[in-house]
């Protein structure tokens, strides 16, 4: 008779509990729970709760590199424009200082101990307003050169890139900055407010928008933008995770309500994946396609304190042999 010995050249090790250090199927017998284990991974990614924010709202602004055990919201709306600022470590939000200029639909950018917020709306109109963030306050910083909201931005506190959004008319500029001050560059081919972004200030992809809604996507190469291969679904106050222009996430937004979806991007095309358990709009993001976080949002009829954590596929799962 054969054994697993026989076969695989080694006994089968026993372990009390979950055997963390098991490679891709590998199988141990777990003694606690009297049955044999062995390790996969997962084929597709899920969205898991998270801690909730403590002040609900829609249209906020977040640190775009920031993890999702390390996050950072601020502005927003939902009965009235917001200032609150809130940290995120994995588990749940905590307020820290204030923006000096409350407002919704804005830019973020950099991480949690050191973010760029900038433009949206502030009066009724597009704000030039930048605010420098250093793990304890917000400084007033150079405004951008063109005042806006439903504006989108990535990339660091000391090199980032912000493009698109709404003052009057939709907008196609991008403006760079330094770490001092905003330079205009090259425009998006395709002016638009309510885009998604993600990647860095020399490699950046712009998603979705309106007018009208469109799933139209382009790629930044540090000079200019071209236009790549689209959404499969259209949609505008959408949002964007990402570190880097070949490994994105779009996550919800209207397509003309409220939804769930979340799309991966791979550097060619966008794939549909597992949806948000909440549909929304006018949500924020931040992390990367295998470890990221969303977080509030307007899912009719009011603003979301919702936070869901994103786990991509290839993550590591215990299964128990049954029969």
């Amino acid at each position: 008779m054969s054994t697993y010995k026989k076969e695989v050249g080694t006994a089968v090790q026993n372990f009390a509990g979950d055997y963390t250090g098991a490679v891709e199927g590998q199988l141990w017998y777990n003694s606690t729970a009297g049955s044999f284990q062995f390790r996969s991974l997962t084929t597709a990614g899920a969205w898991a709760t998270g801690g909730n924010l403590n002040t609900a709202r829609w249209g906020l602004g977040s640190a775009k590199l920031g993890t999702q055990t390390a996050a950072l919201a601020f502005g927003g709306d939902d009965d009235a424009k917001k200032a609150q600022t809130e940290s995120y470590d994995g588990t749940s939000w905590t307020e820290v200082n204030d923006l000096n200029t409350a407002r919704n639909t804005l830019a973020g950018l950099g991480t949690q101990t050191a973010a760029i917020a900038s433009g949206g709306n502030a009066a009724g109109t597009g704000a030039i307003n930048t605010e420098s963030w250093n793990e304890t306050c917000w400084t007033e910083v150079n405004d951008l050169n063109q005042g806006r909201f439903q504006i989108s931005g990535t990339g660091l506190s000391t090199a980032g890139l912000v493009f698109g959004g709404f003052s009057g008319s939709p907008f196609a500029l991008t403006e760079s900055w330094n770490g001092t001050c905003w330079t205009e560059v090259n425009d998006l081919n395709t002016a638009r407010y309510g885009l998604g972004g993600a990647g860095t200030q020399t490699a950046a992809l712009a998603f979705g928008g309106t007018p009208p809604i469109t799933a139209v996507t382009e790629q930044w190469n540090e000079t200019c933008w071209t236009e790549v291969n689209d959404l499969n679904a259209v949609r505008t106050s959408t949002t964007g995770a990402g570190h880097t222009d070949t490994a994105a996430m779009s996550m919800g937004g209207n397509s003309p309500t409220a939804v769930a979806l979340t799309e991966l991007w791979n550097g060619t095309c966008w794939s549909e994946d597992t949806d948000l358990n909440t549909a929304r709009e006018y949500l924020a993001g931040a992390g990367t396609t295998a470890s990221a976080l969303a977080f509030g949002g307007l899912g009719p009829p009011a603003g979301l304190t919702a936070t869901e954590e994103w786990t991509g596929a290839g993550a590591p799962v215990t299964e128990t042999i049954t029969s």
